[in-house]
């Protein structure tokens, strides 16, 4: 895959409004590793699976993220050391079908507490439109594992799943280090309650709208789109930046007439300029829909249930919330 070039996004208001409480902010991804401190030595993949840990951990935990700021998670290539550091970790959290890299650096390491996120949930198939076709169409890439097996793994978009693989994470580490289980269960309580919360904002705020369809460079969405009864239109192929073909671009011209679509969102860590070109000829507005691979200072917001709060603002908008 093309290294996607980091854009700007304007922050976005919302979290007040919505009454949704900021969890504590992330730490970066070169966090202290742990060791001599006593706590345990968390290892995560990507800014998802950071925010859990971290969330749930607490003060009991010293999380690294593979996946530095600023960098497109699926184009993850790691450094010897990286590699050679995991086996020293005393428990991964990673996401598999994500980070092709990550998955066999992590079969490598042989770590006793290492957890999967994808099995705490259940994977679904989404995006058999163009927009999410990633085989060997435009451009002969390849797309992550877990998509071309035929499930997209982009759960932690969904609150009500993401809470599930939180309840998960919280489980497994009261195994790893049971000496703080009640801290590590307090912790998974107060953050599903949190995506709770976040949930019922999606749910009520999206009800009623204009239209029931958005159309995104990066087909990211299905799960969000399957939970709130929307529509996701995908542009192109693998690549958020690839130049949709004319045959799709007149599909999504027709699908823009036919819903009332307004808005072609694009993504954080790809470049808008498929987004803005498209959106120019069919007379459409553009948008940031943040897909939450990575938090850079360009977010519109500081960890996850902001962003996610921000980003249901721009899809209210979009659709014409009423």
């Amino acid at each position: 895959m093309n290294v996607r070039r980091l854009i700007p996004t304007a922050a976005v208001a919302g979290a007040v409004a919505l009454g949704l409480t900021t969890l504590s902010a992330c730490s970066s991804s070169d966090a202290a590793e742990g060791g001599g401190d006593g706590k345990l030595d968390v290892v995560a993949s990507f800014y998802p699976m950071q925010f859990l840990a971290e969330e749930i951990g607490g003060s009991h935990v010293s999380v690294t993220s593979l996946t530095k700021p600023g960098v497109e998670p699926h184009d993850l290539e790691l450094s010897p050391r990286q590699i050679g550091g995991l086996s020293d970790a005393d428990y991964i959290l990673f996401l598999k079908g994500v980070q092709p890299a990550v998955d066999d650096a992590v079969a490598q390491a042989g770590v006793e507490n290492t957890v999967d996120a994808a099995k705490l949930t259940t994977l679904e198939s989404h995006g058999s439109e163009v927009g999410h076709d990633h085989g060997e169409d435009e451009g002969g890439e390849h797309g992550h594992e877990g998509e071309e097996a035929g499930l997209d793994p982009h759960i932690w978009l969904d609150p009500v799943k993401y809470a599930e693989v939180a309840e998960g994470v919280g489980k497994s580490l009261e195994k790893a280090d049971p000496d703080h289980a009640a801290d590590y269960r307090k912790n998974t309580q107060t953050l599903v309650a949190e995506l709770d919360k976040l949930d019922k904002a999606y749910e009520d705020g999206l009800r009623n709208t204009a239209t029931k369809t958005f159309i995104t460079t990066h087909s990211a969405f299905g799960y969000l789109a399957e939970r709130y009864g929307l529509t996701q239109e995908g542009i192109a192929g693998i690549d958020p930046e690839a130049e949709p073909s004319p045959a799709r671009i007149d599909e999504i011209h027709h699908v823009a007439e036919e819903t009332g679509a307004t808005t072609v969102f694009f993504e954080t860590l790809a470049s808008d300029k498929t987004a803005k070109t498209l959106a120019k000829d069919l007379g459409l507005r553009t948008g940031v829909l943040d897909p939450l691979e990575g938090i850079t200072g360009k977010s519109a917001g500081a960890d996850y249930i902001e962003v996610m709060t921000s980003n249901l603002t721009a899809l209210q908008k979009a659709l014409g919330a009423k």
